[in-house]
């Protein structure tokens, strides 16, 4: 069925589906004061950006599981979880400037290296 390198990337594209989807949701939907409560951060940025944001973390994970699925432009896959990374790695950079590394940066490198490997093990999509 599955080679274990295939499951683990299922695995990871789970993980990053479950965790972008719903901080994506939240950042597009939820009042900027609740997420400014739960996220400092977020009540120092501009609502637009937060939106923005929000709308990236959800693109993302869909951007990682429809295209293998439907088979319907599959090299968008690795893009996807390349442009998750970029989030993280923008999201490392606010955290460290604010001071918050102990308390975030490790769920950030997780989520970034996730990424990476999906990237990675989805590469021969587009020809890498």
């Amino acid at each position: 069925m599955f080679t274990t390198l295939e499951f683990w990337v299922w695995v990871a594209t789970a993980l990053l589906f479950i965790m972008f989807g719903m901080a994506g949701v939240m950042k597009t939907f939820m009042p900027i004061s609740r997420l400014a409560g739960m996220w400092p951060w977020a009540g120092e940025m501009s609502p637009a950006t937060v939106r923005f944001i929000g709308i990236a973390e959800i693109a993302g994970p869909l951007g990682l599981v429809l295209p293998v699925l439907t088979g319907i432009l599959p090299w968008l896959t690795p893009l996807a979880a390349i442009g998750l990374a970029i989030i993280q790695v923008l999201a490392i950079g606010v955290h460290a400037r604010r001071g918050e590394t102990a308390k975030t940066l490790w769920l950030n490198i997780v989520l970034l290296a996730l990424a990476l490997f999906v990237a990675w093990a989805r590469r021969g999509l587009i020809g890498l």
